[in-house]
């Protein structure tokens, strides 16, 4: 069991490291001031959450690990993060889209996780769960903002919400180590989470004017380490710095 719990350790911190990572390359580039400080500071938020998963993996695992070890190190062939953490931003429709459909995951499973029975992935989610109703606020109220706005923002959002919804199912689609740690109550079931998750969204979407695609085929294998071409990317420019001189440290 315990290296089915390093696993699924890994596997939520990446989502919110992979997530994070993709919110921060818009530090700079944010549509108005105020949104740009919003944007970057959940990418903070996302971040930290991802430190202290990285901290307990560390323990966990041990032989000289550290939290430093994991996001650095690792070929993209050893991250589980679902695969809509690493979709591009495009524009801030498609960002405000993915991150309405994290925020309705999210928000749920860390309630969730506050109740389970791992003390140390019961306060982390205790602890992070107050940042992440806040993050699901922020975009659903753009999403409806922006979907019940303009004919031309509407457009764009419906145009966001077409191309990602494929990327949805996979948060609650369980992986091996899923299912066994839920099974012994050390993490969400998320077969339970679905339904709240998705009625939250779809309250989102239907206040915001917008329709969901019936037919949407789910994208899958992130949780496996298979992902879209646009994870090399995102690792070439976290880890070059680790890969570039090795053991550096501030």
């Amino acid at each position: 069991m315990e290296s089915k719990k390093l696993h699924y350790v890994l596997q939520q911190a990446d989502n919110v490291l992979i997530l994070g990572q993709r919110l921060a390359e818009w530090c700079g580039h944010g549509p108005i001031l105020e949104q740009d400080i919003a944007i970057t500071n959940i990418s903070l938020d996302l971040i930290g959450e991802a430190r202290y998963l990285f901290q307990y993996a560390a323990e966990l695992e041990g032989n000289g690990k550290t939290e430093d070890s994991y996001p650095f190190l690792r070929k993209e062939g050893e991250f589980y993060n679902c695969l809509i953490t690493e979709l591009q931003n495009k524009d801030w429709a498609y960002t405000l889209i993915r991150q309405c459909m994290f925020d309705c995951y999210h928000y749920y499973y860390l309630s969730e996780l506050s109740n389970c029975r791992d003390e140390r992935l019961a306060a982390i989610g205790a602890k992070s769960v107050k940042e992440a109703q806040y993050h699901l606020r922020y975009s659903s109220e753009w999403v409806v903002r922006l979907g019940d706005g303009t004919e031309e923002s509407h457009a764009k959002m419906q145009k966001a919400l077409d191309d990602y919804c494929y990327y949805f199912e996979e948060l609650f689609m369980p992986s091996e180590v899923d299912l066994a740690m839920a099974s012994e109550i050390l993490a969400p079931d998320l077969g339970e989470l679905k339904k709240v998750s998705y009625q939250k969204f779809q309250e989102i979407v239907g206040e915001a004017s917008l329709q969901w695609k019936a037919d949407c085929v789910p994208q899958k294998g992130g949780k496996q380490g298979y992902h879209t071409e646009h994870m090399g990317f995102i690792l070439t420019e976290l880890q070059y710095m680790q890969r570039a001189y090795p053991g550096m440290v501030w």
